[in-house]
């Protein structure tokens, strides 16, 4: 299994997993003709696409899935509560329903609740062979739920949006601050560490510090706070809202 990402951050997001000859986008935040270079640039091509799976209805993550989906006839995973939004348009839908796991090709695909402002958010773990993927952004808390479900992953894309000092000195508007360092909003530096120091990282091969606010954060203020964490883990990477990050295997 190998992961790569189109773009991280506020302005877009799209992380590609592959396995077994199987291509599957989780989220898709760009314009067709952006998403197309940006697969380009991954050695990707949209009709390579087997499957769109979508986290929740924000525009930096759903806001390109209709229109790529019906260009390539690329079939859609999303919770009844996403879909309601009426963002997809007509697409080729798949219900996820319940948060229940399901298979697609051969790979075991567990939606995990968190707690955000959508209507019915969902994060995934994808499994094969033993390996497990966790992709973990947009929530604005660490739930019991979340820190079970999310033990022992050999790769781990995790959110570390903002830095609370910085939030509250910003320029946001006191209604966007308190959404965003809220408890449905996004997590911290020092919550993204809080959870890593909770969860068994002894397999961890890669961790991809994800979603970093580009007015509220920094990468220097994401890798002083979890630092400590991380010291046992193989390879740690920042991605960023313009490239991503390039194919990342598990062994």
């Amino acid at each position: 299994m190998k992961f790569a990402s189109l773009g991280s951050g506020s302005k877009g997001n799209g992380t590609l997993i592959s396995h077994g000859g199987r291509l599957v986008l989780v989220d898709c935040g760009f314009t067709l003709k952006q998403t197309e270079l940006r697969l380009q640039r991954l050695g990707v091509s949209g009709d390579q696409l087997d499957a769109i799976l979508v986290t929740h209805e924000h525009s930096d993550h759903i806001g390109g899935v209709g229109s790529l989906a019906r260009k390539y006839s690329v079939p859609v995973f999303a919770t009844p509560g996403t879909v309601r939004s009426g963002k997809l348009g007509s697409v080729n839908l798949n219900l996820i329903n319940g948060y229940q796991a399901f298979e697609l090709h051969d790979m075991l695909i567990t939606p995990v609740a968190v707690p955000h402002d959508a209507m019915e958010p969902a994060q995934f773990i994808i499994e094969s062979h033993q390996k497990r993927l966790g992709l973990l952004t947009d929530l604005g808390s660490i739930s019991p739920h979340v820190e079970t479900c999310y033990q022992s992953c050999d790769a781990l894309l995790l959110e570390a949006n903002h830095d609370p000092l910085m939030l509250a000195s910003g320029s946001y508007p006191p209604s966007l601050k308190q959404r965003v360092g809220g408890a449905w909003g996004h997590l911290s530096n020092q919550q993204a560490s809080q959870l890593l120091s909770r969860i068994d990282c002894s397999k961890l091969q890669h961790l991809v510090v994800a979603h970093i606010s580009l007015q509220n954060n920094s990468i220097d203020l994401a890798r002083a706070a979890i630092d400590d964490c991380v010291r046992s883990v193989k390879r740690v990477i920042y991605a960023c809202q313009d490239q991503g990050f390039d194919w990342l295997h598990i062994h």
